[in-house]
């Protein structure tokens, strides 16, 4: 063995030794992500029954709604924020191919070809060909797990963003069922103000009559016309408010408010589900926005794992064969063949802070990532806790409702009956009207509650979606 080889095989091995040497005794860039401790509870203090199981993927089938069913597959095939996220997917996708490609060598092949022409002003010249092929490649050694983490960080960003899709796609279907169901409430008070604007008509031609016969002053008149006024003017701001929850409607199904076909069916008769709320620990494998926060929560880690990378030497091996000739035919018959095969290593020894900085860096964004999973765990159990309550108020409600209103009808046609036989004066018929009045439409608004409630109970629970596996 020549001496320059003999040095040369030397030198490798010495790096080599380096290498194991600061691998065997460097600290390792890999920890485990930092659990969050947040103490769940054992049951909801709004749930009479603390188990059960979350609604179904498909849980507006549960309203009985065949409209609400139409709308949101609508939405849920055209709307452009979940295209959005789809797309961001599919970036998260080709970030991690990339960096999977780090893990594997880089190949690279080149070729040339070159003439040299010199003249002077003598009759002699010179001219030379060149022709030059050459495969390369190189290899990071991935001793301190650097590139493995890259991928790692990758992975749990794609996943994350696979998880955002679907809190997307839960905010998008009960977005649409909130907006159909403030419709169906709009066009019941519309109605029901139609109906209570035919009643004070009614009531004033009795009074007309009683005050073309002397029976009561012009005072009455004025009176019954100012409810009915009344009537006609708690009208157009219902009318206002159904046309802009349709235009609201129709951007959420992707369509001109001109071509969304909706108004078939009454609020009455939309079906109110019954919800299981299940345990406050299946929150975790409900919510895609907790099993996003979670996913973001391990790419912070890998994350900071390439951070304490950089602070290690870097090891790079290459390598390059080539043949060289002068023409095309000695190319192929007899080339000028060359190989080169190498390794460097290369640590950093002074960068005034930067590398040190971006470790801090990332485990500040890994501390901060921990504090903001537990805060979503907790708003998680608290929008649970407020939708049970809510959905458990509005059903007391609705019931007492239900009665105050019935009792107001039988109160303003005895009212009425009494009127006309002059047993009762006018105020005691238009506190009647107005009794009922308030009770048709307060009666109206608290089943849209109700059914607001459920909505905002299935969407706390993650809108029907479930995680595959463990959190």
């Amino acid at each position: 063995m020549m001496k320059e080889d003999r040095y040369s095989f030397v030198g490798l091995r010495v790096l080599g030794g380096l290498a194991v040497i600061t691998a065997l005794s460097a600290c390792a860039t890999y920890t485990e992500a930092p659990a969050p401790a947040v103490r769940l509870p054992s049951t909801y203090i709004g749930s009479a029954t603390p188990v059960g199981t979350a609604s179904a993927a498909d849980w507006w089938r549960g309203f009985g709604s065949v409209e609400l069913s139409a709308l949101i597959t609508a939405a849920l095939t055209a709307n452009p924020d979940l295209g959005i996220a789809t797309e961001r997917v599919r970036q998260a996708e080709a970030q991690a191919r990339v960096a999977n490609a780090s893990l594997f060598p880089v190949l690279a092949f080149s070729a040339s070809a070159a003439r040299h022409d010199a003249r002077g002003n003598v009759d002699a010249g010179s001219s030379a060909s060149a022709l030059n092929v050459a495969l390369s490649a190189s290899y990071e050694l991935d001793f301190w797990g650097q590139n493995s983490s890259a991928l790692r960080s990758a992975e749990f960003a794609l996943r994350a963003s696979r998880f955002d899709r679907e809190t997307v796609r839960v905010t998008l279907s009960s977005g649409v069922a909130t907006a159909y169901f403030q419709l169906l409430s709009l066009h019941e008070r519309v109605r029901l103000a139609k109906e209570n604007m035919g009643v004070a008509e009614r009531v004033f031609k009795v009074v007309k009559v009683r005050a073309d016969n002397g029976a009561v002053s012009a005072l009455d008149v004025a009176r019954q016309q100012t409810v009915l006024l009344g009537q006609q003017l708690a009208l157009l701001p219902l009318e206002l408010q159904v046309r802009q929850i349709r235009y609201a409607l129709a951007l959420l199904v992707d369509t001109p408010p001109q071509d969304l076909d909706i108004g078939n069916e009454t609020l009455p008769g939309v079906i109110v589900p019954d919800v299981a709320a299940g345990v406050p620990a299946s929150l975790l494998l409900r919510r895609p926005d907790l099993a996003s926060l979670e996913a973001q929560l391990a790419a912070g880690n890998a994350n900071l794992a390439v951070a304490r990378a950089a602070l290690l030497p870097s090891i790079s091996l290459t390598g390059s064969a080539g043949a060289a000739s002068s023409s095309l035919t000695d190319l192929v018959r007899n080339p000028a063949l060359a190989f080169s095969i190498g390794a460097s290593l290369l640590q950093p020894i002074f960068d005034a802070g930067r590398l040190n900085a971006q470790v801090d860096l990332a485990t500040s964004k890994e501390r901060e990532l921990v504090f903001g999973y537990r805060k979503a765990v907790l708003a998680a159990l608290v929008d649970v806790e407020n939708a049970l309550a809510a959905r458990s108020g509005a059903g007391e409600q609705e019931l007492l409702l239900t009665q105050s209103q019935n009792q107001a009808t039988r109160v303003l046609r005895l009212a009425e009956v009494r009127y006309r036989e002059g047993s009762d004066d006018l105020l005691v018929l238009l506190d009647a009207q107005r009794t009922l009045f308030q009770a048709d439409d307060q009666l109206a608004q608290i089943r849209q509650s109700r059914l607001q409630a459920t909505l905002d109970l299935i969407k706390a629970l993650g809108g029907g979606w479930s995680a595959a596996g463990p959190p």
